[in-house]
């Protein structure tokens, strides 16, 4: 488990599954509002980072995409806390539990004080969703699922798929935040933007 206690939020990872997966808490300092993100793996072991860390209870549990190693825990997960969950609409249908809500690119959810963008990246998958938090010291942080890791963008299969994520992230990404801005994916450790940055043609020439 990892803690950032950054100016207004708090960012915990736990890494779940036989895949490694990263799970998040996101909380909103001052109100002690807490959002799941990726109910991946491990429910037991999620559902006591929950009681440890949230206290007050989960808000909402927003899933990034739809493949199976993201969303193993969620049903139960989202049955024991009673919290909402939230998708993109175009990965939806193939999750084990139907959104309560339904996330649009530039949607905002408000937590406590806090508010988190939506941005939609296709690729990965044809619903995948990064989350956009800034810090109260003006740092933005990016939950990007599969979409971006250090050393590169999400697995595709098609042509089109890698072509649509490198589009999206240069676009919607790199193209919108700072060098400071803090990656945090789906699997593995943290990064930067400064970091990837000077790879995106080396990326677009490999193919993946």
């Amino acid at each position: 488990m990892d803690e950032w206690n950054l100016p207004g939020v708090r960012i915990i990872r736990i890494s779940v599954g036989p895949m490694d997966n990263n799970a998040y808490l996101v909380t909103c300092e001052n109100t002690q509002k807490t959002l799941l993100v990726d109910a991946a793996n491990d429910a037991d072991v999620l559902l006591s980072a929950i009681a440890d860390n949230a206290p007050d209870g989960l808000e909402l549990i927003v899933t990034t995409h739809r493949h199976f190693d993201h969303v193993q825990a969620l049903k139960k997960i989202a049955g024991q806390t009673g919290a909402l969950t939230a998708a993109h609409p175009l990965d939806a249908p193939e999750l084990p539990v139907a959104p309560d809500r339904l996330l649009e690119d530039g949607d905002v959810i408000e937590l406590g004080d806090l508010k988190i963008g939506i941005i939609h990246l296709q690729g990965h998958t044809p619903g995948s969703v990064t989350l956009v938090i800034e810090d109260n010291a003006g740092v933005t942080h990016l939950l990007t699922g599969d979409s971006l890791f250090h050393g590169g963008p999400g697995r595709t299969i098609l042509q089109d798929d890698f072509s649509s994520l490198m589009n999206d992230l240069e676009e919607k990404i790199f193209a919108r935040f700072p060098d400071d801005t803090v990656v945090y994916p789906g699997h593995g450790r943290e990064t930067t933007l400064g970091v990837e940055r000077p790879h995106l043609g080396e990326w677009r020439a490999r193919g993946w």
